[in-house]
């Protein structure tokens, strides 16, 4: 009976979900009918027991089931006969939601984050951990204070985009001017806005080959093609990137040029150079993320943004929330003042109202006489873990690692080709939360680590479960 038709591109929970109600809707299951424990249907299914327990929180919440202390859980009483009344199939519907598809290894992850023990290494989420965030010492601010904050209009609030335009002088010695610069809630509503705007359904957009942008699911909301474009030691590929353009019609090339999410590579300037001089013959323009930017390791000098390069036909895309912490949630977009206007419009037409207290405290940080001071301090502590968790992958022959420039994240390949779904099941046996490769791309042979979260009391604890992980990984490829 408890047998699972595992659909591809539907999440298990939801087949789980739609199996039982099959069985109540068909009396196979009659109400007041106890069903089987959460590990035994884990058992049934072949899925890890966190599957099943989100499956039945769905059906408890329908009112499907109810679970009762001491009685497991029970086909609910009151729902007898109701599945004779019609009734709108909202979950097919939803279905079409591109925001509610969540991957299995993601559900399990993010399971395992909120049951966390101490044993538990979370390297798979993408921000600082709390010990790492620059603290800043903010005057005494009143509720009249912020209601009297008169200085936003429709970009964001000025003091801060001046303040921003002056970090960006001294750090790479190019201007933006103020009224270049769009305030937004973080770096993803930059892109939200840009694919709402500038964009159309059906448009092909070039990125690189892995890429974090793979992850986001506002592309398929969209109804935007991502093409992947592969990418080598010094960034994306120009041949490649060339035969995309010409065979999809490319309407815009969107890159992260710094410490690459996943993989934490930089583009070199030769590279950059390039790049832009491609995009101009074909007046395509390019969208650079560069959110890490504050996380460099080298000098500035070694690392010119793209939008240095060409101003015109570089969307920049910038963000605080990588050093001060995710819920800052401030990001700013670099464009021409005709593009800012347009897309400030927009999200005025949207009702995606702008909150000036981040604005506010995102200045008071940027204005702070040690910012300077607390930002390098940052880059320090990042760079040493950075370098330890290198170590600790480098002297392991099985992994292909290189240590980044800057950012979050080193990208480690397994060197012995493609890794099985039950490999990548050994990381959450051990507590081990990586990012896989299959999250950014077609590939399945790598991992990506976000570092700055090992400090030193937790490099041994990383070393012993990839040390297991690996052991495992390997003892199964002998067998095969």
């Amino acid at each position: 009976m408890w047998s699972l038709n595992k659909e591809k591109g539907v999440p298990i929970y939801v087949s789980i979900i739609e199996l039982i109600l099959s069985y109540i809707k068909n009396g196979d299951l009659l109400p007041g009918e106890r069903l089987p424990s959460e590990r035994k249907l884990a058992n049934y299914f072949q899925v890890n027991r966190s599957t099943v327990v989100h499956a039945l929180d769905e059906l408890v919440a329908l009112g499907w089931i109810i679970r009762k202390q001491g009685s497991g859980t029970i086909v609910n009483e009151g729902k007898w006969g109701i599945s004779t009344t019609p009734r709108t199939d909202w979950r097919r519907y939803l279905e079409q939601n591109a925001f509610a598809k969540i991957d299995p290894f993601t559900e399990q992850i993010e399971w395992l984050i909120k049951h966390s023990d101490a044993d538990v290494l979370d390297l798979y989420t993408g921000e600082l951990p709390l010990d790492l965030i620059p603290s800043f010492s903010f005057p005494l601010l009143t509720w009249k204070h912020f209601l009297e904050e008169e200085q936003q209009d429709d970009l964001g609030y000025l003091p801060l985009r001046q303040s921003i335009s002056r970090e960006t002088e001294k750090e790479y010695g190019f201007s933006l001017a103020s009224e270049s610069l769009l305030i937004t809630s973080g770096a993803q509503q930059a892109l939200f806005l840009i694919l709402q705007v500038l964009l159309h359904s059906g448009d092909s957009v070039a990125i690189e080959d892995p890429s974090f942008l793979y992850a986001l699911p506002i592309f398929q909301a969209a109804g935007i093609r991502l093409y992947g474009v592969k990418t080598d030691q010094d960034g994306i590929c120009l041949d490649s990137l060339e035969k995309v353009i010409r065979q999809h019609r490319v309407k815009m090339v969107m890159v992260n040029p710094s410490f690459q999410n996943p993989t934490g590579t930089t583009m070199s300037m030769d590279r950059r150079k390039a790049l832009v001089k491609l995009c101009q013959n074909y007046q395509i323009p390019i969208l650079e993320d560069d959110v890490f930017a504050k996380l460099n390791f080298v000098s500035s000098d070694q690392i010119q943004p793209l939008k240095k390069l060409d101003p015109e036909n570089v969307l920049y895309i910038g963000s605080l929330s990588k050093i001060l912490g995710s819920t800052t949630k401030i990001g700013w977009l670099s464009a021409p003042t005709s593009v800012n206007q347009q897309l400030a419009e927009a999200r005025k037409m949207m009702d995606f109202s702008l909150s000036i207290f981040p604005q506010l405290l995102a200045n008071l940080a940027l204005t702070d006489k040690d910012f300077s001071d607390k930002v390098s301090h940052l880059r320090q502590n990042v760079e040493q873990r950075g370098k330890a968790v290198f170590d600790v992958l480098n002297k392991m022959d099985e992994w292909e690692v290189s240590m980044p420039k800057g950012g979050f994240y080193i990208w480690a390949k397994w060197k012995h080709g493609k890794l099985q779904q039950k490999d990548w099941a050994y990381f959450l046996q051990e507590g081990l939360l990586i990012a896989p490769s299959f999250f950014f791309g077609e590939k399945q042979d790598s991992i990506r680590i976000n570092f700055t979260r090992v400090n030193e009391e937790k490099l041994l604890l990383f070393e012993t479960k990839l040390l297991k992980v690996t052991k495992k990984i390997t003892l199964d490829s002998s067998t095969l």
